[in-house]
């Protein structure tokens, strides 16, 4: 074998070395496979494996299969009372249709993340415009997210797309609706305290009368009591003195002109002017007991009011 042969050999080897290594391909649990011959789509591959090719006439384009996040923020919307507020969202996605993704969208991630992004804020507008504030932060906001993935899946199915879920991140109102909706919270917690506190002046203003009423009652009960106490004992009194004056009434006719005396000579500065021989020094001169009328006994003293 002369070297002109052995060149030869070694040209066609080499060759097929080249022809065999662009005939086959690999491709991942990660991917699908399009194996395009002259721009056009020949066959869809959906599992792993080790496959072949033309050499320059297939070209194989692989495509993502793996769920993406679309990331939608600071989205404005208005609700039906037509107040803006801003809604964070992202969309959970993937390529189920291989062929048609390619078809309709050139097999471009960038173009499927806009096409999909501009069909959500068409549905966050709709479902947030039929409904308030309110409810987009109570309970319905688990079915509003479900309008808008099932809104999501009419668009994406057409371009081989698969919307897994639709998730809204965050809705806050615009900084001016912010403002007005602290301003109504501020004047109902306002309203609110302001009817506690007459509430609670209302109860007051009735316990104290309450209570006056009652210590009013207890003080009158009290002295109708003391009243009747205090007549039973001048009662009672009265009755000792008559006892003791039939007794004895010479005793009792001194005992009673000594208190007289006490009453009126007992405090300073006191004038009388009185012959010397009135019946009322009956007992400071030297008259014999009978002969003179026994002085009236003084009033009994008034219960104090």
């Amino acid at each position: 074998m002369n070297s002109m042969t052995k060149t030869i050999l070694a040209a066609l080897a080499i060759l097929g070395a080249v022809l065999f290594y662009l005939s086959y391909f690999v491709v991942d649990q990660k991917h699908n496979a399009l194996v395009l011959r002259f721009g056009d789509i020949n066959r869809v591959i959906d599992e792993p494996g080790l496959y072949l090719k033309v050499p320059f006439a297939d070209t194989v384009s692989l495509i993502d299969k793996r769920i993406m996040i679309w990331e939608n923020n600071g989205r404005p919307v208005q609700d039906v009372a037509s107040q803006v507020y801003i809604v964070d969202a992202f969309t959970l996605a993937r390529i189920k249709d291989a062929r048609l993704f390619r078809e309709t969208l050139g097999a471009d991630m960038m173009q499927a993340e806009q096409r999909v992004g501009a069909r959500l804020d068409a549905a966050l507008r709709q479902t947030y415009g039929r409904r308030s504030f309110d409810a987009a932060l109570s309970s319905d906001r688990a079915t509003m997210m479900r309008e808008i993935r099932d809104q999501l899946r009419e668009e994406a199915d057409g371009l081989g797309i698969e919307i897994v879920d639709v998730r809204v991140r965050r809705t806050d109102l615009s900084e001016n609706v912010l403002e007005q909706t602290y301003g109504r919270m501020r004047s109902e917690r306002n309203a609110l305290a302001q009817d506690i506190r007459s509430q609670g002046e209302s109860t007051k203003t009735r316990m104290n009368a309450e209570t006056d009423r009652t210590v009013t009652e207890k003080l009158a009960q009290a002295q109708k009591e003391a009243q009747i106490v205090r007549g039973q004992g001048d009662a009672e009194r009265n009755k000792v003195f008559a006892e003791a004056f039939q007794q004895d009434p010479e005793f009792f006719a001194f005992y009673r002109s000594m208190q007289a005396y006490a009453k009126s000579l007992g405090s300073d500065g006191t004038t009388m002017v009185l012959s010397p021989d009135s019946e009322f020094f009956r007992y400071f001169g030297d008259q014999k007991p009978g002969e003179a009328a026994i002085p009236p006994a003084p009033a009994p003293a008034q219960p104090a009011q």
